[in-house]
């Protein structure tokens, strides 16, 4: 299984920490998970800096990607969408969720779907509601809008830009890579930070 961070510059470093972290590391998966690898994909394997200044270098463009059911598209947000160069990754992301590929897309990488009409017929999230409104003219999904921090849809999962560890969650949840203990314990470690779920997410790894 492939999963490609879209990097673009302005790329907020922090909204996809949390998936991108465990989905690479593996370090809670059941022992029966399968492979996952994890690649930088950008519009060309030009550097871009991150919000937090970190320099990235793609390890593939879009032209290179695997598409395919298991294959999945993470798109941060970045003061950069607007760009007219970003239409290549939402038509890569219209051929990807055709196939059955899972996307997910954080704060601004919601209005670029939005403006391309992707999120007019199914359930979604965003920064609030009117955010999308506001952002993009060409919205018109007002009423399939959830006010929640992440909302999963089949296989298009949308966040706020708060929103990071819901949607780690529901990705890793949509994965199948960690057992659902681990799963539960490491979610609310993380939203609590209370110590008996950091030892009910060590006792959930015990084989």
């Amino acid at each position: 299984m492939t999963v490609y961070l879209y990097v673009l510059d302005t790329l907020a470093d922090w909204e996809l920490g949390y998936a991108t972290a465990e989905l690479n590391s593996g370090r809670f998966f059941k022992q029966d998970a399968p492979g996952v690898a994890l690649q930088t994909v950008g519009v060309s394997k030009e550097p871009i800096r991150t919000m937090g200044g970190l320099t990235v270098l793609p390890d593939c463009t879009l032209e290179e990607m695997v598409v395919s059911e298991t294959s999945v598209l993470l798109l941060p947000g970045a003061n950069t969408w607007s760009d007219p160069k970003q239409s290549a990754v939402i038509a890569k992301v219209k051929e990807l969720l055709s196939v059955g590929a899972t996307v997910c897309a954080i704060c601004g990488a919601t209005v670029a779907l939005a403006e391309a009409g992707l999120l007019n017929q199914r359930p979604h999230t965003s920064n609030g509601p009117g955010f999308l409104e506001m952002f993009a003219p060409d919205y018109q999904g007002q009423r399939f809008y959830v006010d929640e921090p992440a909302v999963a849809d089949q296989n298009l999962l949308t966040a706020a830009g708060t929103g990071g560890l819901q949607l780690a969650k529901q990705l890793i949840d949509r994965l199948g890579v960690f057992e659902a203990n681990t799963l539960e314990a490491w979610y609310e470690y993380y939203r609590t930070g209370e110590p008996r779920y950091f030892y009910a997410l060590m006792q959930s790894l015990q084989r």
